[in-house]
């Protein structure tokens, strides 16, 4: 029975799903304006975590995420600069070429750090249909309305607004809260935008038709539309970034209750923030940390991850150097312990499972990774055999998706290597003639180390095969301790 902490009743509740055995999972996706910053990737190797696991506990999970394209502003709510056009005069690009480059680098980022791509990828943009219909179910709900030209939602229309927090309501006052601008159209200071049809930025690149004259979306309604036409009029979970909580995901829940008429997701999983010393990691000040600066550095994707893997979702991580070098560390010494066990053989599940029940407990108590990594380090300090060992590090690996094993494959061959060339390299072969003729002497000693190193891997047919072809060519050896002789 897995628990997981629940943003919406604020305790950790047993995830129960709409449709025994399926699971809908919806995770909000990147803004493509920009790079995506290690703590925006910290967010999403989470919910990697999330779906592999509630996936390895037997569900069937079908899970959808948007690609935001546009509408997006800058604070997050209906004020500010649309950070696509933001993205656009910073680098001279259209939009689309800015969403199409910077989608592509998100993606390649999720490859690096083995997040899985989900089922459903939704870019906004494709969605515009959906978007109006469902404002128009709103407007005829009496949920929304039209003011300056701009379509609205109406938060007075709801029996509660805050669900997330209690904020009190000086806290929205003009000027109080940092990015809040004063809308005159609106009827309340809590409503927001679900359709910008008198767009404050005079050159707005994306605009569609509507039914209330040309314009494009905002921000909030395209999850909402997204969720409901892919997964379904019930959705079992949904994810993101804990500033997502306020105002984007409660502003979903109101539109999506309202559209629906009925309640929609009962289970929200928030992750919190990565912090660096000076303090909550953001795109807006220009300066973040990429995973490619990371790459730059020397560090292994994987080893960011194995750092995220090593803290509490809900716990607010803090980055530094010297952070990510112990965990650079501790990958490495990882690696070298999985490299050490001996291939082949069978696993012995009846000694697997009490190790097996570790993994799944830390996994079942609120998706602890750091429990569940600790699990892997159980198991390779336990007495059972290599072939079970191995057996249970893929299989934990499935859900943290670490590279363990492929990383030690590398680390063993590459152990091998090295110590054949060693071996190699210690062998010596001595001419016993002077004057030989310098072709026949690189001949004769190729043919001699092929044979050591068939003796090496106990392949003596061949190295006898190789003694009798040297006698045709009438050549006598000798073999002695630290090489052989011949003339």
């Amino acid at each position: 029975m897995i628990k997981l902490y629940n943003s919406l009743t604020r305790t950790k509740d047993e995830f129960i799903t709409h449709e025994p055995g399926r699971c809908t999972m919806y995770t909000c996706g990147p803004t493509v304006y920009h790079f995506a910053h290690i703590g925006n990737l910290r967010t999403y190797m989470m919910e990697d975590v999330l779906e592999k696991a509630l996936r390895y506990l037997g569900l069937d999970v079908k899970r959808c995420m948007n690609i935001t394209d546009v509408g997006h502003l800058t604070s997050d709510a209906d004020t500010g600069e649309d950070k696509m056009l933001k993205g656009a005069r910073r680098e001279h690009k259209t939009v689309m070429q800015i969403a199409e480059y910077y989608t592509d680098a998100f993606f390649k980022d999720c490859g690096k750090l083995n997040i899985a791509i989900p089922e459903y990828v939704v870019p906004a943009t494709s969605r515009i249909a959906d978007f109006i219909e469902m404002i128009e179910v709103l407007i005829e709900k009496g949920y929304a309305y039209i003011a300056e030209g701009n379509v609205y939602f109406d938060t007075s229309k709801l029996d509660e607004y805050y669900v997330f927090n209690r904020h009190e309501a000086e806290n929205l006052e003009v000027g109080v809260r940092e990015g809040v601008e004063e809308d005159t159209a609106k009827k309340n200071k809590t409503d927001f935008v679900l359709w910008f049809t008198k767009s404050k930025f005079e050159d707005q690149e994306l605009k569609w038709d509507s039914p209330w004259g040309t314009g494009y979306p905002g921000w909030h309604i395209e999850c909402s539309a997204i969720s409901v036409k892919t997964l379904g009029e019930y959705l079992d979970i949904h994810c993101g970034g804990i500033d997502n909580a306020f105002p984007h995901h409660t502003n979903e829940i109101a539109q999506s209750e309202a559209y629906l008429g009925h309640k929609w997701c009962p289970q929200w999983f928030h992750v919190l923030h990565l912090n660096t010393s000076s303090g909550k990691m953001s795109k807006s000040s220009g300066e973040f940390l990429t995973l490619s600066l990371l790459e730059e550095k020397g560090y292994d994707p994987l080893v960011y991850r194995f750092f995220c893997m090593q803290s509490h979702y809900r716990k607010s991580l803090v980055f530094s150097w010297e952070g990510l070098d112990g965990a650079a560390a501790a990958y490495g010494k990882l690696v070298a312990r999985i490299a050490a066990l001996k291939p082949g053989g069978t696993a012995d599940e009846e000694a697997a499972a009490p190790l097996r029940s570790s993994f799944v407990s830390a996994l079942e108590n609120d998706l602890n990774t750091s429990l569940a990594v600790t699990a892997l380090y159980d198991v390779l300090k336990s007495g059972i055999d290599d072939a079970t060992k191995l057996a249970l590090i893929s299989e934990f690996d499935s859900v943290l998706s670490l590279g363990l094993i492929k990383a030690a494959e590398t680390a063993r061959k590459a152990a091998e290597k090295k110590a054949q060339t060693e071996s190699s390299a210690e062998f010596t072969v001595t001419c016993g003639r002077e004057g030989a003729e310098p072709a026949l002497i690189e001949e004769v000693k190729g043919l001699l180390l092929e044979r050591a190193e068939a003796k090496k891997n106990r392949d003596f047919a061949k190295a006898d095969e190789i003694r009798s072809r040297l006698t045709e060519m009438g050549i006598s050896i000798t073999d002695s301790k630290n090489g052989v002789s011949w003339s």
